[in-house]
């Protein structure tokens, strides 16, 4: 049956007629679209955390604060996705005073027409130039995520989805084969954790 309207909310990295043509469903075969679409939708959020970080493109500019160490000219941020309506502006939260920021530069350069994000903001001067009793916070107005979704993510997306549909054929982790008896699915799917490496981020001691 037809995806009632309003089911699937959250950005999938790959189509339902990618999916069902990977499963080999028809595309005519509507009945088991709620399903599938939970799938890709279970599947991509599944490689947000994997991976740490948001491959889809936020629809509007949001704001975001990040703390800035002395005389360091890089800003370190979340992946910027779009550069249109980027706003910085720096100052410390106990005062609430803020000053526009105009001259930084984004860095790596050419990155989105790379199709990859913005991840720090340079500043020659720096972004906190001197010791301060307050610590200097910079607010960061920005489209969050990745201008493009990689062809990885969306392949890993596709296996991934693929893996919880047949879920139901495997209980207990186990896939019964007439060919090789029972097999215990892994955890996670070497293909999907070799096509996400390059895109994992891991924590920061």
């Amino acid at each position: 049956m037809p995806i009632p309207a309003g089911t699937i909310t959250a950005p999938a990295y790959a189509t339902l007629a990618q999916l069902k043509a990977w499963i080999a469903v028809p595309a005519a075969d509507q009945t088991r679209d709620t399903v599938l679409a939970m799938n890709l939708a279970a599947a991509s959020r599944w490689v947000d955390g994997y991976c740490r970080r948001r491959f889809s493109l936020d629809a509007t500019a949001t704001q975001r604060s990040y703390p800035a160490s002395v005389g360091a000219t890089e800003l370190l941020t979340d992946d910027i996705g779009d550069l249109a309506g980027l706003l910085v502006d720096s100052g410390t939260a106990s005062s609430g005073t803020y000053t526009a920021v105009t001259t930084y530069a984004a860095r790596p350069p050419n990155a989105l027409a790379l199709g990859l994000p913005v991840d720090r903001l340079f500043l020659d001067a720096g972004w906190a130039p001197y010791a301060s009793a307050y610590t200097t916070m910079v607010r960061v107005t920005a489209r969050w995520g990745w201008p493009v979704v990689p062809d990885e993510v969306g392949q890993a997306t596709l296996i991934q989805a693929a893996r919880l549909f047949k879920r139901k054929d495997s209980p207990e982790g186990v896939l019964g084969s007439a060919e090789w008896g029972a097999i215990r699915v892994g955890r996670v799917d070497p293909d999907v954790e070799s096509l996400l490496a390059p895109y994992r981020l891991f924590p920061v001691a």
